[in-house]
C-alpha cells in the first residue's frame, strides 16, 4: 500500500492548510472530486502533468485512512 504521507502534504501557507500533492497545488480533494465524476487517472495525468499515478493513488489512501476511525449515526426517520 502506498504511504500517502510521500505524496500529500498540509501547509498553511498553500490553499490555507488543505491537503495538496506535494510540490503542487492540487488539492486532494480536487482530484476525489474528479475521480467520482468518472474522470480516470489517466486524464488526471494528462490534466496535470505535475502529479503521478502514485499521487492520484496516494489521495485515495488519505481519503480512506481520513474517515476510517469517523463513526456516522444515523438518526431514525
Amino acid at each position: 500500500m502506498i504511504d500517502w504521507t510521500l505524496h500529500i502534504e498540509t501547509d498553511p501557507e498553500k490553499l490555507f492548510g488543505k491537503p495538496v500533492i506535494i510540490h503542487t497545488r492540487i488539492p486532494v480533494d480536487l482530484i476525489l472530486e474528479k475521480l467520482a465524476v468518472g474522470d480516470t487517472i489517466d486524464d488526471l495525468i494528462d490534466a496535470y502533468p505535475a502529479i503521478t499515478r502514485d499521487d492520484i493513488n496516494a489521495c485515495l489512501v488519505f481519503a480512506a485512512d481520513s474517515i476510517k476511525n469517523e463513526i456516522i449515526i444515523s438518526k431514525a426517520s
